[in-house]
């Protein structure tokens, strides 16, 4: 056991008081020669947030003192949230009076100043700032005679940054600019700053994805030390190699992906056998092959994470001469994998499997719109032109609906949200935004990366080798019993809340499969449950409703699945020694950690373009009339979202009809005198009235 964890054990012991350094190091018998080094560890855990001292320099555990320490969420009007690190209690509401300098993404020490009740939460005060999230910011420049001022692009910085005129930068009034925190905020005193990169202005191309790259601190450049490791990567696979592999280049195998897309990291092939099963092969690009651990390009690939896709760019997770070029499965061309053979009945099951280091040279790059047309509408032409593995496609198919009942009948909730297709010209501009399709190529994919997620997880956990998971924790009790009271107003009740099994949910998303109100709900649900993660634990996966599930399929963009490669082939070559098993289990937690970490960021990102690129399109569309739904109530408006997926607000400053307000209990809005409600699901019209771009938000009225 570690030093660390011994001081957090005696600090928890029921007759600790707080001590001082000194009455510590004696505690723990430290001698004349080390007291330095552990004072410094002491100092170290003050940091992190782990112990707290006092003002009169004496060390506890911030639980035992009242004290809660966690991330501030932050609000654009000013207050914000503890979001605490031990999730064994819910988030603190800070006021702005108790914010005290601190800012969105902030680590800190809370102060619980008034006790949650029903319906409330707890109140806290910010004590201590901890670790700074935002040393620069992204934002618009305004300025005035003798100073400037930035508007942070992040709303959940509430704070405008002051800049004073010798830190300007010639930066010019409505340019996207960086600047660096020179002088942290105070209690009613603004942050003050400096720029130190002019952007462009606000509607200048590439400006808008370019910031959001910067507020995120993304990197699309690559360190030399990686730059020249990949250049001393052979871009052909070596005879000496294929000698070494399983050889599978005869093997009718095939990549099937969207029209864009140019890494290819799985391709599929698959075999009817005589007693009726299927044989599937699932083969993934051996990315671990190229990528040696530790080297400067695994340290890079593991700060990033993942790749990150942002409607007209990628930045991707490892250079693109590796994932466009000899990782990606591209067709015709030798290629390493590392191969997945499943013997699947006709109920799904998974009755053997094995995997093998391969070789193979994929046949086709197939695109999922000319497969579902092929397999939908018996397409004679794409038939003539793909007749070679025609039956193979058609083999997969079946498979496909096998592998989807059976997940279907554990109860795996199916969340079948429509993607949002963003179509640009060749200056950035939104010129297009609609649904995007989920046919049966892309479910057929899917269903077979799935299943071999499952498969390789599985195995792992019985062979009792480290591992890293893919864990989708049960959901809060609270928070189904929330949306149980809510879903109750549209008719639909769930049984057993406490603790439920999916299949419950999954129940539920049959029944109201077609409603007027089924995404709504669905959408509803998913924000009831947790989060996925990874971790080096086993834990189940609520949301597929399976008992392992790890992501072995993307090593090109993702990193927990770049490592589990790693760890498979040391196993299957019977190299996972009891020294390497112990290296894994020490350093595994931290790769799932960074790994969770940076996909949260991605989301961000992601979503963040999505909706500035909307709100350009709707800005060229001001008064515009659509027919929408209501997506969900406030108390400040109605949200309405329309076909192609764009949302916006309809404020009750717009309803000029009538006052309206929002009745919690009754789940609607509801005007004083002509008592018109509105419930969510409701199709309404509306037109288009404003469109902020800098916040990604659209404004509506109702036409009646």
């Amino acid at each position: 056991m570690n030093i660390k964890r011994n001081i957090v054990n005696f600090m928890d012991e029921k007759l600790y008081k707080p001590m001082t350094r000194e009455e510590l190091a004696k505690s723990f018998e430290i001698g004349k020669g080390e007291e330095k080094t552990f004072y410094n560890v002491l100092e170290d855990m003050e940091k992190e947030g782990t112990i707290i001292k006092t003002r009169n320099e004496r060390y506890g555990l911030p639980e035992k003192m009242n004290l809660v320490v966690g991330k501030l969420e932050g609000n654009e009007k000013g207050y914000g949230f503890l979001v605490p690190e031990k999730k064994d209690r819910e988030d603190i509401y800070i006021s702005a009076e108790n914010i005290n300098g601190a800012l969105h993404g902030d680590k800190v020490v809370v102060r619980v100043i008034k006790k949650g009740e029903e319906g409330r939460r707890e109140e806290g005060e910010i004590l201590r700032i901890l670790d700074r999230a935002n040393n620069t910011i992204v934002g618009t420049f305004e300025s005035s005679k003798n100073f400037g001022f930035v508007l942070p692009d992040d709303n959940r910085i509430s704070m405008d940054i002051f800049i004073p005129k010798a830190h300007m930068n010639n930066a010019l009034p409505n340019q996207k600019v960086i600047v660096e925190i020179t002088r942290w905020p105070e209690k009613r005193r603004n942050p003050e700053g400096k720029i130190i990169e002019v952007l462009g202005y606000i509607d200048e191309k590439g400006t808008d994805i370019l910031s959001v790259i910067r507020q995120f601190n993304l990197s699309e450049e690559f360190p030399n030390k990686v730059i020249n490791q990949v250049n001393s990567i052979e871009q052909s696979v070596s005879q000496e190699e294929i000698g070494r592999r399983v050889d599978l280049r005869d093997l009718n195998t095939f990549t099937i992906d969207g029209e864009d897309a140019k890494d290819f990291d799985d391709a599929v092939s698959i075999e009817k056998l005589e007693n009726g099963n299927y044989k599937l092969g699932v083969h993934i690009a051996d990315v671990s092959h190229y990528v040696k651990e530790n080297s400067p390009l695994d340290k890079e690939a593991l700060n990033r994470g993942n790749s990150i896709y942002l409607v007209d760019r990628v930045i991707p997770m490892l250079p693109k001469e590796l994932s466009n070029g000899i990782c990606s499965l591209n067709p015709k061309e030798p290629r390493l994998t590392l191969s997945v053979f499943m013997e699947i009945d006709k109920k799904g099951n998974v009755k053997e499997h094995k995997v093998i280091e391969t070789v193979i040279e994929s046949k086709e790059r197939l695109i999922y719109d000319d497969v579902s047309d092929l397999l939908e509408k018996d397409d004679e032409e794409l038939k003539d032109r793909y007749s070679h593995i025609y039956e193979d496609l058609v083999y997969m198919k079946e498979l496909c609906h096998i592998l989807n009942k059976k997940r279907q009948r554990r109860g795996s909730l199916d969340f079948d949200f429509p993607e949002t297709e963003i179509i640009l010209d060749n200056e950035g501009n939104p010129i297009d935004i609609r649904k995007e399709e989920r046919r049966i190529a892309n479910r057929m994919i899917e269903e077979f990366m799935l299943v071999c997620n499952e498969t390789i997880a599985e195995n792992m956990y019985w062979s009792q080798m480290p591992l890293i998971y893919r864990v989708h924790e049960d959901p809060d009790a609270d928070e189904i019993e929330e949306f149980n009271k809510f879903i109750h107003n549209f008719g639909y009740n769930l049984k057993g809340t406490k603790e439920i099994h999916p299949k419950e949910l999954k129940n539920l998303m049959v029944e109201v499969k077609g409603k007027k109100e089924e995404e709504l709900l669905n959408k509803l649900l998913l924000r009831s449950l947790k989060k996925a993660k990874y971790s080096s634990e086993v834990g189940s996966h609520f949301g597929l409703a399976a008992k392992y599930y790890c992501h072995f399929t993307s090593p090109i963009r993702r990193y927990p699945d770049l490592e589990i490669h790693r760890i498979i082939k040391e196993y299957i070559n019977g190299r996972l020694k009891p020294n390497k098993v112990e290296n894994l289990e020490s350093k595994l937690p931290q790769i799932a950690e960074q790994s969770s970490t940076m996909e949260r960021i991605a989301e961000e990102a992601e979503r963040e373009v999505e909706d500035l690129k909307k709100a350009q399109y709707m800005k060229e569309r001001i008064g515009n009339e659509y027919k929408g739904i209501i997506s969900s109530l406030t108390h400040f408006g109605i949200f309405v979202q329309l076909e192609n997926t764009i949302e916006g607000l309809v404020h009750f400053s717009n309803m000029v009809d009538d006052y309206y307000y929002y009745d919690e209990e009754k789940y609607y809005i509801i005007g004083e005198l002509t008592k018109k409600k509105f419930r969510i699901g409701d199709e309404v019209k509306i037109k288009v009235i404003g469109a902020d771009v800098l916040r990604g938000n659209v404004d509506f009225m109702l036409v009646e």
